[in-house]
Order: C-alpha cells, then sequence, then structure tokens
C-alpha cells in the first residue's frame, strides 16, 4: 500500500472493517468516510459475485467520495472478502433478506444519518425490491443499469448482433436459446459475444474506467489476503443456476414503479444488458414521481468515467 492510499486512510475519522449477520451469515463489511456525520451510501454490486468498481478490498482508494460520504463497501455473500458456495437453494430474496439486514444494522450506527444506497445491474434488483420494504429507514437510490426484464436474449439484443461481426454459429445459438429457460452455456455464449462484438458493455467512445489502477488497488488493500483478491472473479456463484433462472423470468416493472423513495436510474445509451430502452418505456409510462432516468452519453453496462461523474453528481443531488 503506498502512501497517498495511507494517508487518505488515516485521515477518515471512520475506517473500520465489521461483521454483521446478514441473513443468517457472518459477513465482512467495510465503513469508510472522512466524518462520522456524513450521509451513508450502500454499495450493491452486480454479478451476481462480482464487486466492482466498489469491494471490501477498496479502503482509500475513493477519497473523493469518502470526504462527501460514509462509503458501506460490501462483497455479497459468495464473492470477495465473503466467498461462499451459493448453491441452488439461494433465490434473489437470499439477498434481498441480506440486503434489509444491512439496512438495518446500518441504521442502528448512524440512526441521525442519511442512508442512500447505490446499485448497479444486479444490483438494482436488490435496490427496487428495498426501496419499497425499507422506504422508512432510505433516503434515495442512485442506480446505474437498472435491471426490468427480458435480460439478454430480446429483439433489441439479437438485432445488435445481426449488425455486427459476430460468427453465424455463434448468432444462432444466441437466436436458438429459450429466452427464459436459458443454459449456461448459452448465457456465457450471449455475454461473451456482446463483449466482444458490441457496445452494450464499453462503449468504444467513451472514457474507460481506470481497471488496471482498481485492479492494482484491490491486490494491494489491507483487507483482501490473496484469497479474497481471486474471489472477486472465481467464486462461489460459478456452481449457481437457481438467480439466473430467476432473473430471466423475472419482470420488476411493478417494483420499479412503487418505489417509495427517490429513486434515480443512470443509463448508457448503448447499454442493451439493462435495456436503456426498456428503462425509458417503463418509467415514462410511471406516475410515480420519485422515479426518473437520465441517459449518460458513450457509455455501456459497465460504468466508465462519465458514468462515474453522473453517480457521484446524482447522490450530492439527493443530501
Amino acid at each position: 500500500m503506498n502512501k497517498k492510499r495511507k494517508a487518505i486512510i488515516e485521515q477518515n475519522e471512520i475506517s473500520e472493517l465489521v461483521t454483521f449477520s446478514l441473513g443468517g451469515y457472518e459477513q465482512k463489511v467495510l465503513i469508510e468516510g472522512k466524518s462520522k456525520n456524513l450521509p451513508v451510501v450502500i454499495t450493491l454490486h452486480g454479478g451476481p459475485g462480482t464487486p466492482i468498481p466498489f469491494s471490501v478490498g477498496c479502503r482509500g482508494l475513493f477519497p473523493e467520495f469518502t470526504d462527501k460520504f460514509i462509503m458501506v463497501y460490501w462483497d455479497q455473500l459468495g464473492c470477495g472478502k465473503n466467498n461462499y458456495k451459493i448453491d441452488d437453494s439461494f433465490k434473489i430474496s437470499s439477498f434481498v433478506e441480506m440486503t434489509s439486514d444491512l439496512i438495518d444494522n446500518l441504521k442502528k450506527m448512524f440512526p441521525e444519518n442519511k442512508i442512500l444506497i447505490f446499485s448497479t445491474s444486479w444490483g438494482s434488483v436488490l435496490s427496487a425490491e428495498v426501496a419499497s420494504l425499507k422506504a422508512d429507514a432510505l433516503d434515495g437510490v442512485v442506480v446505474c443499469g437498472q435491471i426490468i426484464k427480458d435480460i439478454f436474449f430480446n429483439d433489441e439484443v439479437i438485432g445488435t448482433l445481426e449488425k455486427s461481426d459476430i460468427p453465424k454459429r455463434k448468432l444462432e445459438i444466441i437466436k436458438g436459446a429459450d429466452p427464459k429457460n436459458a443454459t449456461p452455456n448459452e448465457l456465457k455464449t450471449v455475454n461473451a459475444c456482446l463483449t466482444k462484438y458490441t457496445d452494450a458493455y464499453n462503449n468504444k467512445n467513451g472514457e474507460k474506467a481506470p481497471m488496471g489502477t482498481m485492479i492494482m488497488g484491490l491486490m494491494t488493500s489491507p483487507d483482501y489476503s490473496f484469497k479474497d483478491f481471486k474471489a472477486v472473479v472465481d467464486n462461489g456463484y460459478k456452481v449457481n443456476n437457481s438467480i439466473w433462472d430467476e432473473l430471466l423470468k423475472s419482470d420488476f416493472t411493478e417494483k420499479v414503479c412503487s418505489v417509495k423513495i427517490p429513486y434515480h436510474i443512470l443509463q448508457g445509451d448503448t447499454d442493451i444488458v439493462a435495456s436503456t430502452a426498456v428503462v425509458k418505456s417503463v418509467v415514462d409510462a410511471s406516475e410515480n414521481e420519485n422515479l426518473r432516468y437520465t441517459i449518460v452519453k458513450n457509455t455501456g453496462h459497465f460504468p466508465g468515467v462519465e458514468m462515474m461523474d453522473k453517480v457521484f453528481e446524482s447522490l450530492c443531488e439527493l443530501t
């Protein structure tokens, strides 16, 4: 760990790795901020099982956030610091319960502070659920890439891939998949093809997040062992099919449209993973004044520099 990072950590009034019981499982959570009086931001990462950009391993890496907020970094059960075998007994509701427990614990720690959520991708499923369940404890949500329905296997994805350089054989695999019952191999194929042949994940015109710096930060984290670092990618989710089965069949329109607190969705203009077109259609048709969206240019599903700037701005607006 370099001197600059160490100095940032030492300047924070709160910088603690705590253990909470979440959904009946003991889990490590990093809490970090310059002052104990700042608004609290709970980060709900994507995947499932991909604690990026924020994780328990990023102590001292994001001073622009920890100067303004108490950041709560949680590697969801099954990855990173909380690696665990996620078998098919786990459902979406399992992680909603864990998220609810996390909110309860933080409300006890910070009873007078505003509590916000920043969620990405899969994490947006959890934030949509708790935005109603825990409305009394929360003050707002900012989302990057809201999952609503018909992910991966839909006309928008097929149409985009048909205009790309995708090999015909792979396109036929994707087109032949049952949208509600896709196999793990079909999911792997569509994911890889969207990454390689389209701007769905990373828009080539946008400034990418400094992944090399972030990875090095995790490798040199005071809170991560090599085992923890490895579990950022190679983790307990590789044996799980039940959560993806649910996600493919689910429609979160009603959950999103019934949120009871300010809920600001940020969507990349080329995001067809958590479809921007679907988000626009759903929010435009909703009469819920808590719900709004902003389209961020030159951005896919992965948050780049433009998106993270907008995330920071949106969180500040909620305070």
